[in-house]
């Protein structure tokens, strides 16, 4: 694979072995390499435009400028910049916050080098990625603000799959047992480790139900499956 073929990745975090570490196993995939990497947002700002990377890694908390206020930064000025951030932090407010600044990902920082690679790709390929262990909290903050708006009369969202009552009428019964251990945030390990199937099949199988219901990821699956009453977080 060429040089210009790779996912050319900015890193930026402020501890220099954690940054060796992510490096390392972002290397050894032949598809992506770092090509830059600073121990604040500083530097990704100032680099940014003579580097064009496809995507950028944020920890969120760095000195100087942390990973929010970089993004933020990042985006009024390139609009275009893909941004993931890496977190300690599992709550969903931080997720939030990242998001609305313009993040297109929320990685968190013991996360596994598998997770590390396919969030990178997803979010290489203009898609949203957030760490399975946090997407059940985040869906529940969606629908904690879903019922709020409801109850003080504003209009509600919309479904993303219209006139869709049933989900059989979408999804086969081992798809829709996926997408509902997605909702309950297992990543495909685990989902495959549950269903007694391979890792590549429950892949293949979430690849399936992000086009049968015409979505870009996993998280916007699980809030139309919600919305829908296909899966239940109770």
């Amino acid at each position: 694979m060429s040089q210009k073929d790779k996912i050319r990745i900015i890193l930026a975090d402020d501890h220099q072995l954690f940054r060796e570490g992510v490096k390392r196993i972002i290397n050894l995939e032949e598809d992506m390499e770092v090509i830059a990497e600073f121990s604040d947002g500083t530097g990704v700002l100032n680099n940014y435009n003579g580097i064009k990377p496809d995507v950028i890694l944020l920890d969120i908390n760095m000195p100087h400028l942390n990973g929010v206020e970089t993004t933020k930064k990042v985006k009024e000025l390139y609009p275009e910049a893909k941004i993931m951030i890496l977190s300690i932090h599992d709550d969903e407010g931080y997720v939030f916050e990242t998001l609305r600044a313009g993040a297109s990902g929320y990685l968190l920082k013991d996360m596994d080098a598998e997770t590390l690679v396919e969030a990178i790709r997803e979010i290489s390929e203009g898609k949203a990625y957030i760490h399975p262990e946090v997407t059940g909290k985040v869906i529940n903050e969606y629908r904690r603000l879903s019922l709020k708006e409801q109850n003080e009369g504003l209009p509600e969202k919309p479904v993303f799959i219209k006139n869709a009552v049933d989900w059989r009428a979408i999804l086969t019964t081992r798809e829709i047992e996926v997408l509902q251990l997605m909702a309950e945030g297992n990543s495909n390990r685990s989902i495959g480790e549950k269903l007694f199937i391979s890792e590549k099949t429950v892949k293949n199988h979430v690849s399936n139900i992000l086009q049968k219901m015409d979505v870009q990821d996993r998280t916007q699956a699980v809030i139309t499956a919600i919305k829908n009453g296909w899966v239940n977080l109770e």
